[in-house]
């Protein structure tokens, strides 16, 4: 059975909204491993018994260890619109992360992110490209806090990186400076909630996941 239909959101003839659980790549790397775009190209094959070539596109991505939603477009207009919508920053993404220690209660911060191949940090207008999100303290509990972001940009660790550079980085990103381990391949960071224009139909869309289960209780909110 294609996991696809165990983690479908939404699915017609223009776009298909999936959810990636955490340790799965979003799309082929040097690994070889499966990923979400060939999982959900099969899937599309086998349900509409497509003889050839399936169109998909990839309109934004995940890091291999973080959870939540994806989505991607059937057809190349549907593709362009979704990507005009994202340079726009009229495409809406927020996370949920757990990070160790309590940063203040909301925040923008604006960085320049520097990538260096599997790695990023931060730097200079003149050395990066420029990183925003802005968030919002949910919780505070035995030194770890729950908070709620949405990434205006999309640069590689974007998330990971803002807030270990704080001191506050996202609890079990060993790559950034957490010493606890979290979940299976994971992360303690999802996106949870999407929002845009239907790219045909143009109409608002929108989608919200709970998180992995398991997510500690006590930092599980509506």
């Amino acid at each position: 059975m294609n996991p696809i239909a165990d983690n479908l959101l939404y699915l017609d003839n223009h776009l298909l909204v999936v959810k990636k659980p955490a340790g799965l790549l979003v799309q082929g790397d040097h690994t070889g491993d499966e990923t979400l775009f060939d999982q959900t190209r099969e899937y599309l094959r086998t349900r509409f018994d497509k003889k050839g070539q399936v169109y998909l596109g990839l309109v934004h991505r995940l890091d291999r260890p973080v959870a939540g939603i994806i989505v991607f477009a059937r057809t190349s207009k549907a593709a362009a619109r979704l990507n005009e919508q994202i340079r726009n920053r009229t495409f809406t993404k927020i996370y949920r992360a757990l990070v160790h220690g309590r940063p203040p209660e909301k925040d923008e911060l604006t960085d320049y992110i520097v990538r260096n191949g599997i790695n990023s940090t931060t730097g200079t207008a003149a050395t990066g490209k420029q990183a925003v999100l802005n968030y919002r303290l949910l919780k505070h509990h035995n030194g770890i806090s729950l908070v709620e972001i949405d990434l205006c940009t999309g640069r590689h660790h974007q998330i990971r990186v803002q807030f270990a550079q704080r001191g506050y980085p996202v609890v079990g990103d060993f790559r950034y400076g957490s010493q606890q381990k979290f979940g299976d391949k994971a992360l303690a960071l999802y996106a949870c909630r999407v929002k845009f224009t239907h790219p045909v139909l143009k109409t608002e869309m929108q989608f919200t996941i709970p998180p992995e289960d398991y997510w500690p209780r006590e930092f599980v909110m509506e």
